[in-house]
């Protein structure tokens, strides 16, 4: 049976043009210098003046920094920088990193800043990932009172434990082009209904899938998983275009399982060094009675030890 979707959420200066140049702008990095000059423009409209010390005087017709004062605080001349957010030129590693210091980016949007420009070691070609898969299975099952999943670098599902499908759904039920993580937390009615909040785990789910898969938005199935995720959730458009990024950190959730027990789960992202752009994510009981409402879900859902896609 595959599952149809549901209906998403509510809701230092440079001295002249040479120092401000980066690797040329051929067409092998064009669709990265669009992709960045989206992010900082992004960046930009939600930057205000006040969060970088100018006044502001009367109203705004636009939201954020304009593109004068952004050039201006990085030492950046304005036509120069109006190139870069168009996408027509490549900007040297110590230019972006001044004006990601204007645009006040966290470490993880400033990695993301230098990766999409060329400045960051290349992203290693896409590894065997069907080996890690076969191999990684008994680690899954390993934990078999803590919810497992095995993810691509797309945040595709690839494998995953009892426990996982216990908790809260089979993802086997899923159409394979929709069997994502991201998809999933907006689409899958069970994970919808499992969560207690579940808006602040899929934005930080969307801040990790931009960051992975933004250096390369020509990917095939990078490009069918934008076009499903836009085909099924239009209502949330501002979300697949959305630039922010972010590194999906160790966090806590709340969660309703099938029979209605409630527990709580501290979730883990880890890199197999077997795929360093694939994610194990571990969900962990916080404590016995949590533990024991892991036990009961696994007991009444009957699923076989481990799945995979």
């Amino acid at each position: 049976m595959t599952r149809s979707p549901v209906l998403p959420f509510p809701r230092p200066a440079a001295s002249d043009a040479r120092d401000q140049e980066g690797p040329p702008a051929d067409a092998g990095n064009a669709a990265n210098l669009k992709e960045l000059g989206r992010f900082l423009r992004a960046h930009r409209e939600r930057t205000t003046p006040e969060d970088v010390g100018l006044p502001v005087n009367g109203r705004r017709r636009t939201p954020g920094l304009r593109r004068e004062e952004v050039a201006a605080l990085s030492g950046v001349g304005l036509a120069w920088y109006s190139w870069i957010e168009q996408g027509r030129v490549a900007a040297s590693k110590h230019v972006l990193e001044a004006i990601g210091r204007t645009l006040r980016l966290e470490p993880a949007p400033s990695r993301h800043l230098l990766a999409l420009a060329g400045h960051m070691p290349p992203p290693k070609p896409e590894v065997d990932h069907e080996a890690l898969v076969r191999r990684a299975s008994p680690l899954l099952d390993a934990w078999p009172t803590s919810p497992a999943l095995l993810l691509d670098r797309r945040l595709d599902i690839t494998a995953w434990n009892a426990a996982y499908a216990a908790v809260w759904s089979d993802p086997a039920e899923i159409a394979p082009e929709r069997r994502n993580l991201m998809w999933t937390l907006v689409g899958d009615p069970a994970v919808r209904s499992g969560l207690v909040d579940p808006e602040p785990l899929a934005r930080a789910v969307l801040a990790q899938m931009r960051m992975q898969t933004a250096p390369r938005m020509d990917d095939p199935r990078t490009q069918e998983l934008y076009e499903v995720l836009n085909a099924d959730f239009p209502e949330l458009h501002e979300w697949w275009t959305c630039q922010g990024v972010a590194d999906l950190t160790t966090r806590r959730i709340e969660v309703r399982t099938p029979g209605g027990d409630e527990l709580r789960l501290d979730l883990h992202a880890m890199r197999p060094v077997d795929d360093p752009e694939g994610l194990v994510l571990l969900q962990a009981p916080v404590g016995p009675a949590d533990h024991e409402a892991v036990v009961a879900a696994v007991r009444a859902g009957r699923f076989p030890i481990s799945r995979t896609g």
